[in-house]
């Protein structure tokens, strides 16, 4: 029996979805929190790292209320290692990036947790927290980020990952500015 190829990219396909920014909920790290526990219980060892990342993670932020979550393991392309036990725990696979890091994303059915597969070593992982703790450091980045968040969400979007490419210019100069980054964030 040959191997069935397996979709890449946005795993069935774009979504329209309504970019709405919130104010920051003091709730998020708890629910991060919870989801980390789900995460760590249902695959073991093989999560190196459990890290809340993206907008919910920096405290005074408004973002959308999308908890986002960086998974270290350590190959992610062995699927079979990690995709079942996410499955099982009623995360859904989205996202499946071969040429981009090995990049997997999860998300919930509510589509309001979304959890990032990198494998052990990948340079998006310290471009993604080089990001997060500036952030978390610096008030007029996360200002600015806030302002530029509020400006796109305003607009149309044909799905959300236009509204994210289109954050990317002021993503990259926020990493550019940290002390300890190297390249591409969402």
């Amino acid at each position: 029996m040959a191997d069935e190829p397996v979709e890449t990219g946005l795993i069935g396909g774009v979504e329209k979805r309504e970019i709405k920014i919130v104010d920051y909920d003091t709730n998020w790290p708890k629910r991060f929190e919870a989801h980390a526990k789900i995460i760590a219980d249902a695959l073991g060892g093989s999560a190196l790292r459990i890290e809340h990342v993206g907008s919910t993670s920096v405290p005074g932020l408004a973002a959308k209320p999308i908890i986002d979550i960086l998974v270290v393991v350590p190959d992610s392309a062995h699927e079979f290692a990690y995709l079942p036990r996410l499955e099982a725990a009623a995360y859904v696979m989205r996202v499946r990036e071969p040429d981009w890091n090995e990049h997997r994303m999860f998300r919930t059915h509510e589509k309001d947790v979304h959890v990032h597969i990198y494998s052990a070593g990948c340079p998006e992982i310290q471009r993604t927290l080089a990001f997060r703790d500036r952030l978390r450091r610096n008030i007029d980045d996360r200002r600015r980020y806030e302002q530029t968040k509020r400006e796109l969400a305003a607009k149309e979007w044909s799905d959300m990952n236009a509204y994210a490419d289109a954050k990317t210019e002021v993503i990259e100069s926020i990493i550019a500015a940290s002390p300890t980054s190297g390249g591409r964030a969402s």
